[in-house]
């Protein structure tokens, strides 16, 4: 007998994003930045970070776009 598994991370965001009727370019968004921060992280996930991986992500954001990266 098999473990029915909870959905993954972005399914969820999906469901969340399509529960509220936001549009898919917003989900396409909201889904993109989700990964450069997971990826950013060296694909930690989400529950395991707090606001200091958020600041961190923020900052490297932020220097990027003054830059041009």
């Amino acid at each position: 007998m098999e473990v029915p598994q909870s959905p993954k991370l972005l399914d969820r965001v999906r469901q969340a994003i399509r529960f509220r009727h936001l549009s898919r370019k917003i989900e396409k968004s909201y889904l993109y930045y989700i990964q450069d921060f997971i990826l950013f992280h060296q694909k930690r996930h989400p529950r395991e970070m707090g606001v200091t991986e958020v600041r961190v992500y923020s900052v490297a954001l932020a220097n990027c776009s003054s830059r041009s990266c």
